[in-house]
């Protein structure tokens, strides 16, 4: 599966950059990133894509129910370790999904959206960048590590640079 790729390489360049902070700058509170650290930003991606395995088996995906852990958003080695298995369980059918969510915090009945688990990943993909461009900000705040030059980039974005420099 070509997302299932696309996955592992996001992942592959995150858990790469994890590794090389500090632990203390993977929890230092970021300014730019209005406090909040490298490892906030990492257990929200995590927790996007347990939601979508935990609610694969019943259908139902909701992604406000989420755990919001502290051990990933404090343990560096542990969300590296959680990456990996995520990835590893990407493995499932494409299967019809009904997506919960009230999009608010005054609804209290959540809408029903029809999707299916393909689309789930993808969205749950593109909602990693996106993380991965703040994070981007926030390792530029603590360390002096190096990123690759596309990360935090959409594949799109990637795509549109390289035929502009030809």
């Amino acid at each position: 599966m070509i997302l299932r790729k696309a996955v592992h390489s996001v992942f592959a360049q995150l858990s790469d950059s994890i590794n090389q902070l500090s632990q203390e700058e993977y929890v230092m509170p970021c300014k730019n990133l209005f406090g909040n650290s490298i490892g906030q930003h990492v257990r929200h991606i995590i927790e996007l894509f347990q939601c979508l395995d935990e609610g694969y088996q019943e259908g139902i995906i909701n992604y406000e129910n989420r755990k919001r852990d502290l051990k990933i958003e404090t343990d560096k080695q542990f969300s590296t370790y959680l990456l990996r298995n995520i990835y590893e369980g990407l493995q499932k059918d494409d299967k019809s999904l009904i997506l919960l969510s009230t999009y608010d915090e005054l609804t209290k009945d959540p809408v029903r959206i029809s999707t299916n688990y393909y689309r789930e990943i993808a969205y749950n993909l593109e909602h990693t960048i996106h993380h991965m461009a703040l994070i981007r900000i926030g390792i530029s705040e603590v360390s002096t590590i190096a990123v690759p030059k596309e990360f935090g980039v959409a594949g799109s974005t990637i795509k549109y640079r390289r035929s502009c420099a030809q």
